[in-house]
């Protein structure tokens, strides 16, 4: 009688550990509820793919908020703009460039700085969103990051024609068009926030 007993204990731990283990899978985490909130938003963005990329690795931040993932967005935007104007910096002072190329990399050092200061200023003023001024915040946002997407649009422009060096125009279109991809996704995202509280 023992041993039946002992028997019906282990497959009922076993059922229980089965079950146990089904329903936990069947379970959606809460992380990947997350990701799963961001690739979908991403795909109102021209850029769906670089959206993805540079925010799931924040999911856990941006939770299933909209006004997470837009700020988030912008917080990316504003790294990346940083780094870029920093490689910049240091390519501009290196040796063998020509006046123009110079020139160029000092103007695009430029509007990056303003770029900086837009991200910013949307930054804190995202941080603010609330209430009855809503509209006006949001609408002092989008006009910075459209300024923002404009200065590096202006960067771009400054290394085309065929006067500039081959890599260096590769590499520094390169950076600066991810940097304007990166804005160009906060803005949509920034845009989709609106009409969700409209």
């Amino acid at each position: 009688m023992e041993g039946c007993c002992n028997y019906n204990h282990y497959n009922f731990v076993t059922v229980f550990l089965i079950l146990l283990a089904f329903t936990t899978a069947a379970r959606p985490d809460a992380g990947e509820t997350n990701t799963d909130f961001i690739r979908t938003s991403c795909k109102s963005t021209t850029y769906p793919n670089l959206c993805f990329s540079s925010l799931s690795s924040r999911s856990s931040a941006i939770g299933v908020s909209p006004q997470l993932l837009a700020h988030e967005s912008l917080s990316v935007s504003l790294e990346t703009v940083q780094s870029t104007s920093a490689m910049m910096i240091k390519v501009a002072h290196s040796q063998g460039m020509t006046p123009r190329e110079v020139g160029a990399m000092q103007d695009c050092v430029e509007e990056l700085s303003d770029t900086v200061s837009e991200l910013r200023k949307s930054l804190g003023e995202m941080k603010q969103l609330r209430g009855r001024d809503f509209d006006m915040k949001m609408s002092d946002i989008q006009t910075w990051v459209s300024a923002a997407l404009t200065n590096e649009d202006t960067c771009t422009e400054g290394f085309s024609g065929k006067a500039m060096n081959g890599k260096l125009k590769t590499v520094v279109r390169g950076k600066i068009v991810e940097v304007a991809h990166m804005t160009s996704n906060a803005l949509a995202l920034i845009n989709t926030l609106d009409a969700l509280h409209g």
